[in-house]
């Protein structure tokens, strides 16, 4: 710890940052801290990841920004220590503005659509991960291994419903586009003196894949932290369908799908934070993925999938099976 603590102030003082005050950062669910730093008027954000790899971060960060777009300018970097100096947005988080005046939602909402309909009407750069139907299919076997082994012990359903889920995905496929994975609105940002796409800044991009176009669209309209309006996000699928050119009912049922797919992933990470990481406040957000993937699996086309879906229902008895088992499995 005291070499992490001389390496970070030594990459400060390099980077001109050494005298600033620091103050922690809520973080994310990975083991990367953030600090803001303060040096007169001028802020800016540390990022430690010990034991990282930050390149995916930078990779991605340039990316975007070679598009017009607001990610964090990279200030300073140590990628074999895994330190960054990021520029800091500021406070006015998506979710923080919502919360203060909920007439905004809607606007801002739209602005975070046109932001994706920018990134995607560039192809994914050949660095991006793949993240087609295959992986996407191998990738909700955490909502059996954590969640349903969790509280019931058992897998039951799993190879039926990811066969099926697999039939969907490769049925709604289109060409991949960078998807940023957590775009929601705990991760965006409110900048209004820029201009276009410009005013959202985006955080929380560093596993960025080449996936589906529908799949942020899901993340931000479908979030795992807070309530969003099924009727608000009609309009938002909607609008990008418009702008995009797609075909309303085939990207409705590709969304549909994603959502399933996605919601289903989260089920399982959300159940392997408290059990393995010991992590128990993420069980509180079970219920709302619950209700967003019962209604994800309403869709006509889903309903085979939902019948292979045999999960415990998130009842409180079965919410405090994972509460009890917190930090107390250690592998699988």
């Amino acid at each position: 710890m005291a070499d992490r603590v001389a390496l970070i102030t030594d990459f400060l003082t390099r980077a001109g940052w050494g005298n600033a005050k620091r103050a922690p950062l809520a973080g994310d669910a990975s083991a990367r801290c953030y600090e803001r730093l303060t040096r007169g008027a001028d802020i800016a954000v540390l990022m430690d990841a010990p034991g990282g790899d930050i390149r995916p971060f930078t990779r991605v960060a340039r990316h975007l920004s070679g598009l017009d777009l607001s990610a964090p300018e990279i200030l300073a970097e140590d990628t074999t220590n895994g330190l960054l100096l990021l520029e800091d947005f500021g406070d006015a988080l998506y979710a923080r503005l919502v919360e203060a005046a909920p007439s905004c939602e809607e606007a801002l909402y739209v602005e975070a659509v046109e932001v994706l309909i920018a990134l995607h009407s560039h192809p994914a750069p050949a660095w991006a991960p793949d993240f087609g139907p295959a992986t996407m299919t191998e990738a909700i076997a955490p909502a059996w291994d954590w969640y349903a082994k969790g509280i019931t012990g058992s897998t039951a359903g799993q190879e039926a419903a990811q066969a099926e889920l697999g039939t969907l995905l490769a049925e709604t496929a289109s060409d991949p586009v960078l998807i940023l994975r957590d775009y929601h609105a705990e991760n965006l940002f409110w900048l209004p003196d820029r201009d276009g796409t410009a005013r959202v800044g985006l955080i929380d991009f560093q596993d960025a894949l080449a996936g589906p176009r529908a799949y942020d669209l899901i993340s931000l309209t479908e979030d795992a932290r807070r309530d969003v309006d099924p009727a608000l996000a009609d309009r938002l699928i909607a609008h990008y369908a418009t702008r995009t050119g797609q075909h309303a009912e085939t990207f409705r049922l590709a969304a549909a799908t994603c959502a399933a797919q996605r919601n289903l992933r989260i089920l399982g990470i959300f159940a392997r934070l408290s059990l393995h990481f010991g992590k128990p406040h993420y069980i509180d957000l079970i219920p709302r993925v619950w209700g967003l993937l019962q209604r994800d699996l309403e869709h006509p086309r889903l309903a085979r999938l939902r019948e292979c879906c045999h999960l415990p229902e998130p009842t409180p008895d079965n919410l405090q099976i994972l509460r009890d088992k917190c930090g107390t499995i250690p592998t699988l």
